[in-house]
């Protein structure tokens, strides 16, 4: 059991985040049995920096725009919400076109609860039984269960050394295994590793030739970018969603979950060819986004300065965490900081006790993630206050659990 179940359990977290606890005379599918429901610990601590959120809550006058849309919403609740969110489909061309400089029209637009239920759509429609979903690993530790919950096979390809996409080894398996869909994540959770435009180019044309196997002849697989952090990128970099109209097989997935500090209000949605979008509205449930849900989105996006004004301090604050976090030490050896374009960092490379390193910093009321690679940790950009005590309690957790190690610096 992780260092993070236990701190659950210990913490009296809510009931449904621990062990499930299932009667053996339920017919629970076979391969569903000893699993987990997935999720990050939620736990009341002062600092969490453990789901990547963005810190600072939405304005007053923002708040009250929502109220007010909800409001108009709410006297009409007994019809069923307009199920294709037309209106919101708009605002989301509008928005990526101010965002990315995306001419988009709102066929090419697809929203959900999230952009979790984005990518089980994705999965709905191109995988399922003798399809095969590839991705580069590490990446997002919720794709395998979308594979799982679609019956799709996954199949992972290794990164290089520093994370980045092994393009020619993505290639070579692309042939190989004839995948419904690739996969790909730029910035990478958990690493925060940007995938560069040439490179998802030539993994795009790649797939525009091959086969898919267990599917139709003259089929070929999509290529499917998972945006999630994208707005915290470095300034001029482009995003996927200009490509849209250059691959008709590629599907952009993006939130209001982070960057745009909406992540209460559950908003996805993915940019794509109209064909794309038409598949996902095969398999999406009757009405899946509520009146209410479509009238909150439509607030947010009328004030979309606002919802975004923290991301240059949040990007700033990353880049200096990062330096920080380059000059400490742990066992004498300095940490590793990965290169990111998110709003969070994955640190350590050599943090062999990073479970008892996540325990101490939850003793000091900060709560970080234990994810990805052995060795390492990450942390999610919060405010200046929660940074500086994130600080004090790593360099505190670092040399507590080097004692308990027994260690001593030379």
């Amino acid at each position: 059991m992780s260092a993070e179940t236990n701190a659950l359990m210990d913490a009296n977290a809510i009931a449904d985040a621990g062990e499930p606890t299932i009667p053996a005379d339920l017919p629970l599918r076979n391969d569903l049995i000893g699993e987990e429901p997935y999720g990050a610990p939620q736990l009341d601590v002062p600092v969490c920096l453990n789901v990547n959120e963005n810190p600072y809550a939405p304005k007053a006058d923002v708040v009250n725009s929502i109220a007010e849309r909800i409001r108009e919403a709410a006297a009409t609740v007994n019809r069923y919400p307009d199920r294709e969110h037309e209106e919101l489909r708009q605002a989301f061309c509008t928005y990526l076109k101010r965002e990315s400089d995306a001419n988009l029209q709102p066929n090419q637009v697809w929203g959900a609860n999230g952009s979790n239920e984005i990518m089980l759509q994705l999965f709905m429609a191109f995988g399922g039984p003798g399809r095969t979903a590839l991705a580069p690993a590490p990446t997002y530790s919720m794709y395998p269960e979308y594979a799982r919950d679609t019956f799709t096979q996954w199949q992972t390809v290794p990164r290089n050394d520093d994370f980045t996409v092994n393009v020619g080894a993505t290639i070579d398996a692309i042939k190989s295994v004839g995948p419904a869909m690739v996969v790909l994540t730029s910035p990478n959770n958990p690493t925060g590793t940007a995938l560069p435009m040439e490179d998802l180019k030539l993994i795009l044309e790649a797939c525009q030739d091959a086969a898919v196997t267990g599917a139709q002849p003259g089929t070929h697989p999509i290529v499917v970018v998972d945006e999630a952090y994208v707005e915290f990128r470095d300034p001029g970099t482009p995003s996927a969603v200009t490509l849209v109209n250059d691959y008709h097989h590629l599907a952009v997935s993006r939130t209001m979950s982070k960057a745009f500090a909406f992540a209460g209000s559950r908003v996805g949605y993915v940019a794509a060819a109209p064909g794309i979008i038409d598949c996902l509205r095969i398999v999406r449930m009757p009405y899946h986004l509520s009146a209410i849900t479509q009238a909150a989105a439509l607030a947010a996006f009328d004030h979309t300065d606002e919802q975004l004004a923290e991301v240059d301090h949040l990007r700033d604050i990353r880049q200096q965490t990062a330096a920080w976090l380059e000059q400490q030490t742990y066992k004498g050896q300095p940490l590793r900081v990965m290169p990111s374009q998110s709003n969070f960092l994955l640190f350590g490379g050599n943090l062999d006790e990073r479970e008892l390193i996540f325990e101490q910093m939850l003793e000091r009321g900060v709560l970080i993630r234990v994810v990805g690679p052995d060795g390492w940790l990450r942390v999610c950009m919060g405010t200046d206050q929660e940074m500086a005590r994130f600080r004090e309690a790593l360099v505190e957790s670092l040399r507590a659990v080097e004692q308990l190690c027994g260690y001593t610096a030379q």
